[in-house]
């Protein structure tokens, strides 16, 4: 099973890659939220400016909570 998520993973990040934006906002919130791979709000953030960039307006304001959770550090 494990094997699995990780080819899926695999794969998310090749369309993410390739700029489909809903795949980069789902990426995102796997990363925000520890889903599938480590948590980490900097990746998330950087997935959803990428699909923000592309028009997707809900990762406008995902980055926007995130944000307020996240620290300089």
């Amino acid at each position: 099973m494990a094997e699995d998520g990780v080819e899926a993973m695999k794969w998310f990040r090749k369309a993410a890659e390739q700029g489909y934006a809903m795949v980069q906002v789902k990426l995102g919130f796997m990363y925000a939220n520890g889903e599938g791979v480590p948590e980490d709000y900097v990746e998330a953030y950087m997935w959803w400016d990428l699909a923000v960039a592309q028009g997707e307006e809900g990762a406008k304001k995902n980055k926007g909570i995130l944000s307020a959770r996240m620290t300089k550090e």
